[in-house]
């Protein structure tokens, strides 16, 4: 890709500065997800002695593992569940390709469509034949869209529209942050079928109600996925679960470069060391010590983490009141079904779904992943995960499945047909929030607590970035700035371009 939208360089290469840091840089890690282990990878590589400390047996954080015994007695490996590797995460991807430069354990995911049920009389939509090129996508998307009609658009706002090709990071926030999504879209004049099939899903997408979820950060993810994007809508996923494509892989470099992976270690408080840095307290073990501190957790975590570490609150009273307010995304399910039969051959390995009442997207892990692909195989059967990405409050997990099920049923009639084998489902209150008006209180990266980052995909960032490449992006710029404080080069990074291709020139 050349021209305006090709990749933005966010950090560049400095060969002038040293690459590898002195011999008493160190550093501890708290969090081992994606954002826990790249901030430890990087580091690990420049020389910085580095543990990473993960609460669970296992690394992995939202894309997480654990081993299960199904009623035939088979052994399975069930993961938290589907997550798309979009191709313009460039900074996830380059951290990938330390465990496989060809990114060969990546498949394409084959399509992308959006899908309601037949008595809706909607017909799909598919964003994966689009053209890459910005502007190009959106023409493309207007014409061919069967929920788009030129007698509907003469209605749209079209200044509404085009705030979503005028994202700038600083006015867009400032325009839009102190009103909701739900306001925007109602404000835009789209049809009932083109909001809920183009708008309403990809909000969900992201574990936030329409109503709470803050307008500029819902344009911000159009910027990111669509309108600025220059590699379009394809995905990929692991083609074998998560344990054995990615964290077993990393933990064995980690360890290659000198890295301490401790799981099952607990972090219960934190606090300033003097001199030596900052000191991690771990549940029934002693405490560490480095110079520097990357808290790499999920929301709720965090906010319990700082709760309970008052010498940091004392130190940094503001900080400590900002991840306190951290809101959080809606409560979400995952539900793995383990079935006999098979749904239609012609069906997408991942499909989003609108206007279910909990119901939001199904994946078909039996054609896509190699450990439920030979279970399938073996049995005759299919192995097919169910997602609410924003849950109605209330309800019990049993019966948050038992309506998925019936809406798949609705959306697939043959789904009926599928006997159950076993289930393996899980409500989870750990993804960010986006409200209204939070923004400018949104802790990023660099903290007022000398030593302490942050990194996840709740921190703010202004580089265009979401989900996993939000958490990728913010460990590399904690990792960074220890880098500088070292006086060691940072690690590059690339990005989509920063700004709308409608974006007015600063002032």
């Amino acid at each position: 890709m050349s021209g305006p939208f090709r990749p933005h360089h966010h950090v560049v290469a400095r060969p002038d500065l040293p690459q590898r840091v002195g011999p008493d840089a160190t550093a501890v890690v708290v969090g081992g997800g994606i954002a826990g282990v790249t901030a430890a990878l990087v580091l690990a590589e420049r020389g910085v002695r580095v543990e990473l400390l993960e609460a669970a047996p296992h690394l992995g954080g939202r894309l997480g593992t654990w081993d299960r015994r199904l009623p035939d007695g088979s052994e399975v490996v069930v993961e938290h569940g589907y997550h798309g590797f979009f191709r313009q995460y460039y900074t996830l991807r380059d951290v990938l390709r330390r465990i496989d430069p060809a990114l060969g354990f990546l498949r394409d995911v084959g399509g992308y469509p959006i899908a309601s049920r037949p008595a809706v009389g909607w017909e799909s939509e598919d964003f994966t034949a689009l053209p890459r090129t910005p502007l190009l996508n959106l023409a493309a998307l207007v014409l061919r869209s069967p929920s788009f009609k030129l007698r509907e658009l003469r209605h749209v706002n079209a200044d509404e529209a085009l705030a979503m090709l005028r994202y700038d990071p600083v006015r867009t926030y400032a325009e839009h942050d102190h009103r909701s999504a739900q306001e925007l879209l109602d404000s835009l004049g789209f049809s009932d079928r083109g909001r809920a099939m183009l708008f309403e899903v990809f909000a969900h997408s992201f574990f936030n109600v329409e109503q709470r979820y803050s307008a500029a950060e819902f344009l911000a993810m159009c910027h990111f996925y669509f309108t600025g994007n220059p590699e379009g809508l394809g995905m990929d996923a692991p083609t074998e679960d998560y344990r054995t494509a990615l964290w077993e892989p990393f933990t064995r470099l980690l360890e290659k470069h000198g890295a301490t992976v401790t799981t099952r270690a607990r972090a219960v408080s934190l606090r300033p060391d003097g001199a030596r840095g900052w000191a991690v307290e771990v549940d029934r073990e002693p405490a560490r010590h480095a110079r520097h501190l990357v808290v790499a957790t999920d929301v709720p975590a965090t906010r319990d983490l700082v709760a309970a570490s008052p010498e940091l609150v004392a130190t940094a009273p503001g900080l400590a009141r900002r991840i306190a307010g951290l809101p959080g995304g809606e409560p979400y399910v995952v539900a793995r079904l383990f079935c006999e039969g098979d749904v239609d051959a012609g069906r997408a390995v991942f499909t989003g779904v609108t206007r279910e009442r909990v119901l939001d997207s199904v994946s078909l892990f039996h054609r896509l992943e190699g450990g439920a692909a030979r279970w399938a195989r073996d049995r005759g059967g299919s192995v097919v995960e169910l997602h609410s990405y924003a849950c109605p409050a209330g309800e019990s997990l049993d019966a948050l499945v038992a309506a998925m099920r019936e809406e798949l049923t609705a959306l697939w009639p043959e789904a009926g047909d599928l006997r159950v084998l076993d289930v393996d489902a899980h409500r989870y209150t750990n993804a960010p929030g986006f409200d209204p008006g939070y923004h400018l209180v949104r802790p990023g990266v660099l903290t007022d607590a000398r030593g302490l980052r942050l990194a996840g995909d709740w921190v703010a960032s202004d580089v265009p970035s979401a989900l996993m490449e939000r958490a990728a992006v913010t460990a590399v710029t904690a990792a960074n700035d220890v880098l500088r404080e070292e006086g060691a080069a940072p690690e590059p990074m690339r990005s989509i371009p920063p700004r709308g291709v409608l974006a007015r020139r600063r002032t």
